[in-house]
């Protein structure tokens, strides 16, 4: 995620996100995230599609256990989080000024022997990709990553780099703009595209995509 402080004028509308702490149940766990918006913004709140995600994980549709995972602009963790609870290997990634943030709340929900599974590594998308094996991991997760127009072609590299032949990308975001179907006719281009879950309360959408002519692998 984009780490873009709110403005006190930006307040209005944003009244959950302003706990410090955000309770969830998955897998069993109770998960509590930290929060802090003033110091690093949109990127370390709880936003609905990581809680879609998330769900979507705990719901057995893609296998999780001993399956290698990468989330993507993680921001506060939670869908990393529960998918090292659920038995994968998870590298949880975003900027470098956020992974402190991000590593607190890893260890602060993952028990100590879970916490091997889940390592917190930097990645800017587009940039320093060769400190990740091209489609090293099965499954690429990420959660409303696809709202900055300017940061498309940088994401897609990366998709593209982290993505092998029996990867399998899950997207969970809301279509709010035009900008947002622009991203997915682009990803379509490169990638078997279809939507696999929508929560309707959340207005949530989560799509799944696969590097073209390959067997489904998930």
């Amino acid at each position: 995620m984009a780490l873009v402080p709110y403005e006190e004028s930006a307040e209005m509308g944003l009244q959950k996100f302003h706990k410090p702490l955000a309770t969830f149940s998955f897998a069993n766990h109770t998960i509590q995230i930290r929060q802090d918006w003033r110091q690093l913004g949109v990127a370390v709140m709880v936003w609905d599609a990581a809680v879609v995600l998330s769900t979507y994980l705990e719901m057995g549709a893609v296998e999780l256990r001993g399956r290698s995972a990468v989330e993507l602009g993680a921001g506060t963790g939670l869908v990393g989080i529960v998918a090292a609870l659920l038995g994968a290997q998870v590298t949880i990634t975003d900027r470098k000024v956020a992974l402190e943030f991000l590593k607190s709340n890893v260890e602060a929900n993952l028990p100590l022997h879970i916490q091997p599974r889940a390592v917190v590594k930097e990645l800017t998308w587009g940039q320093n990709l060769g400190s990740f094996s091209p489609g090293e991991f099965d499954l690429i997760l990420g959660a409303d990553i696809i709202y900055l127009e300017e940061t498309f072609t940088d994401l897609l590299q990366t998709l593209a780099h982290l993505c092998g032949s029996h990867s399998v990308i899950l997207l969970a975001c809301r279509i709010r703009y035009e900008r947002d179907n622009n991203f997915l006719a682009m990803l379509e281009r490169q990638f078997s595209v279809s939507k696999v879950h929508y929560d309707p309360e959340k207005d949530v959408h989560v799509y799944k995509a696969q590097k073209r002519n390959q067997r489904e692998g998930l």
